[in-house]
C-alpha cells in the first residue's frame, strides 16, 4: 500500500506532526524522539533524524531548506537542515512548545508554548529567540 493513501489516516489517528518539503515528508515520532524523512516518490524512509524529547509540531520554511520541530518535553525547537537531514541548531523556547509556523518570507518562526502560555519568535537568520 502506498504512503500517500495511508499517511493521512496515520496522522489523524496518532497525533504525529507532518510537513512536506518536496519531494520529502517529515514526520515526528513522539515515542522515539525523532523525525522520519520519507521520499514521497518512492514511499521509502530515507533518513531518521534524532531531535528533542516528544517532538510534535513541525513546519518547513518556504525555501524547503529548514524544518522546525517543536520538542514538547525539551522546551526547544530542533532546526533540521534538509540538505543533510541533520540538526543544524537547537533553540530554547518557552514551556511545552506544541505548535510551530514559519512566516511566508521565511524570516521568522512562531512557536506556541502551551504551559508558559506565550509565543516565542525565532529569527531564522540567527536561530535565536527575538521575543
Amino acid at each position: 500500500m502506498r504512503f500517500r493513501y495511508i499517511l493521512p489516516l496515520i496522522m489523524a489517528l496518532s497525533g504525529h506532526g507532518i510537513a512536506v518539503a518536496a519531494p520529502f515528508a517529515y514526520i515526528t515520532n513522539q515515542l522515539t524522539n525523532d523525525v522520519s524523512v520519507i521520499d514521497t516518490a518512492t514511499d521509502m524512509v530515507v533518513a531518521t533524524v534524532g531531535v528533542g524529547v516528544t517532538p510534535l509540531g513541525v513546519a518547513v520554511n518556504p525555501a524547503g531548506t529548514r524544518v522546525y520541530v517543536a520538542n514538547v518535553n525539551s522546551n526547544s525547537i530542533s532546526v533540521i537542515d534538509t540538505a543533510t537531514n541533520t540538526v543544524a541548531a537547537t533553540v530554547p523556547v518557552g514551556n511545552d512548545p506544541i505548535g510551530v509556523a514559519v512566516n511566508p518570507a521565511g524570516t521568522r518562526v512562531y512557536v506556541a508554548n502551551r504551559s508558559s502560555n506565550n509565543v516565542s519568535v525565532i529569527d531564522t537568520a540567527t536561530d535565536m529567540v527575538v521575543t
